[in-house]
């Protein structure tokens, strides 16, 4: 006969196996795939009027730099994208623009009405999250028709809660072109490129950002641009979207996804990776060091690993021994990353200290990041 000496209790063993105190059985790692390298880029003021007409002809375009050419949104895990795509910001006081030229040697587009599902063209697109909470941010789309699509978006499609998205939000007073340089759904020759030109105004965009304003100088939001790309073929004198070549199916032959910050994975919405956008009155500004986004990002790596957790487990992890501590080295602050975790059933909220000590950086189970000071 057993004796029960040998037998943990089982009022013991639920609550071990609710606070995850099995490390050797539930600790958890994650590497991302890409290295954790979020794009940059200083937004000089426009000193003139901008016409918007996709010509980019003003001195104000000229003196903007590029954007470094997009990747595939796998990063270096894929092959460099076969048509160049980058982009140039400007701001003023009424409007954020943004302006991108798009190599394309089959200029081609369909869709027409307003709020279409643009991806199902070749279309460019922009992120942006105003305070960089990784909640609550905006998305626009557009083909070489000057079709439009903008939403809310409420929060990450990975997010448990929904809805994600409001789609019958619109862009009040947004302005958009686009200029060809080709000839558009003719198959007979090649074309080069479409350029796309947008006024976004700060009236609608200061919905959700900080102080419910445009920015000042010197802060900066985050920001993201992504090209789908549709592979096509000539089909009866015209344009067609190419099936897979395994499965003589169209639906399922994936377009091509090019992007000025990659984020490792077929996801744009993962807010985390998008790039700086730095609003700044005078092009000599120069970028201060980013300690705290060390410990957003170890925290990230944590928040990766809890949904890791509970896929496997079916709950979130209790106690910090079941994750893997990345590392976050400040020697500058003498900065020890010290997390905590709390849970509850179907949340949990990590936390750690600034590397100026004199605030905490919180992450939940949404993807909502934060500091308190």
């Amino acid at each position: 006969m057993t004796t029960s000496r040998f037998v943990l209790p089982f009022s013991l063993f639920f609550l071990l196996l609710i606070s995850g105190c099995f490390p050797e059985l539930a600790r958890q790692a994650y590497t991302h795939p890409i290295p954790f390298q979020p794009e940059q880029y200083f937004c000089q003021r426009a000193d003139q009027p901008l016409t918007i007409d996709g010509q980019l002809l003003e001195s104000a375009w000229e003196n903007a730099p590029w954007t470094n050419d997009f990747q595939d949104i796998e990063g270096n895990l894929k092959p460099v994208p076969v048509h160049r795509t980058r982009a140039k910001m400007l701001w003023d006081d009424q409007y954020f623009y943004v302006a991108a030229q798009l190599d394309e040697p089959h200029l081609w587009a369909t869709l027409t009405e307003r709020d279409a599902i643009m991806y199902h063209n070749d279309d460019f697109e922009i992120f942006i999250d105003p305070d960089g909470d990784g909640l609550d941010y905006y998305e626009f789309e557009m083909n070489a028709h000057n079709a439009i699509w903008d939403l809310f978006m409420l929060r990450p499609y990975r997010a448990d809660t929904m809805p994600n998205y409001l789609m019958n939000w619109d862009i009040k007073g947004i302005r958009t072109a686009v200029a060809l340089d080709g000839t558009l759904n003719d198959p007979t020759d090649i074309d080069r490129h479409w350029t796309v030109e947008i006024a976004l105004p700060w009236e609608a965009l200061k919905e959700i950002a900080p102080g419910r304003r445009p920015p000042l100088h010197g802060e900066e939001w985050r920001v993201n641009f992504s090209r789908v790309d549709w592979h096509v073929e000539i089909k009866d004198g015209r344009y067609a979207k190419s099936p897979n070549p395994k499965t003589g199916k169209v639906d399922n032959f994936p377009q091509e996804n090019w992007v000025w910050s990659p984020t490792g994975y077929v996801d744009m919405h993962m807010p985390e990776h998008w790039g700086y956008v730095q609003f700044v009155s005078e092009p000599s500004f120069t970028l201060a060091p980013r300690f705290e986004e060390q410990i957003k990002w170890a925290l990230w790596q944590l928040f990766y690993q809890q949904h890791a957790f509970r896929k496997q487990y079916g709950h979130y992890c209790g106690k910090l021994s079941c994750l893997t501590l990345p590392k976050v080295e400040l020697p500058a602050f003498y900065y020890t990353f010290a997390p905590r975790v709390q849970i509850t059933d179907s949340q949990f909220e990590l936390q750690a200290p600034t590397a100026d000590g004199l605030g905490v950086w919180h992450l939940n189970a949404e993807g909502r990041i934060w500091r308190t000071d």
